[in-house]
């Protein structure tokens, strides 16, 4: 296969009129609402730990939710998303008080991976905790004998929870892929 290159002649270049150094200006990502360090961001992290801990506290006030092993891996995993985005609300509010923005790759790539886990964790949590309470209350009709709507709400709860986490993954992960 004969191919043709370009020839390539050295050209002279002026040095510069002054003796200092341009510097090219660095790139920054796209600040949009929802990542972190922002307004948006600082709402979604709310209400993420927000619903988290109202599905931990309505699970916990249940007796008999050890009992099942769904129900202890739902209150694990939004006591982890909880942890997790009481954490990153406390950083949104330090960065938005000093007037920074998070948008560092590292950072935000540690968010994401962050948010990933979490959200994934909480999702497979509620669809799992889904799961027992149709189980209990359409297919064996122990609703009397268990406490349904404590399970329902806490699974609804959990939903919602990673209703709002998704979009912080999300919104992370397509900062670091559009850089």
């Amino acid at each position: 296969m004969s191919v043709s290159h370009p020839s390539v002649h050295p050209v002279e270049v002026a040095p510069p009129a002054d003796d200092r150094v341009t510097v090219p200006p660095r790139l920054r990502m796209k600040v949009i609402q929802g990542m972190p360090g922002t307004i948006g961001g600082l709402g979604l992290r709310f209400f993420q730990f927000a619903y988290a801990v109202v599905s931990v506290v309505v699970m916990a006030t249940t007796s008999d939710f050890p009992s099942v092993t769904a129900f202890c891996y739902l209150v694990a995993a939004v006591g982890l998303q909880s942890v997790w985005s009481l954490s990153l609300a406390i950083l949104d509010i330090h960065a938005l008080l000093v007037g920074r923005t998070l948008q560092n790759y590292r950072v935000v790539c540690l968010f994401s991976i962050g948010d990933g886990v979490t959200s994934t964790l909480t999702f497979a949590a509620a669809c799992a905790s889904a799961g027992i309470t149709v189980l209990i209350g359409n297919d064996l009709g122990l609703c009397s004998q268990n406490h349904c709507t404590q399970f329902e709400t806490a699974t609804a709860m959990a939903f919602l929870s990673w209703s709002t986490a998704l979009p912080s993954f999300l919104l992370n992960f397509w900062s670091l892929s559009s850089r």
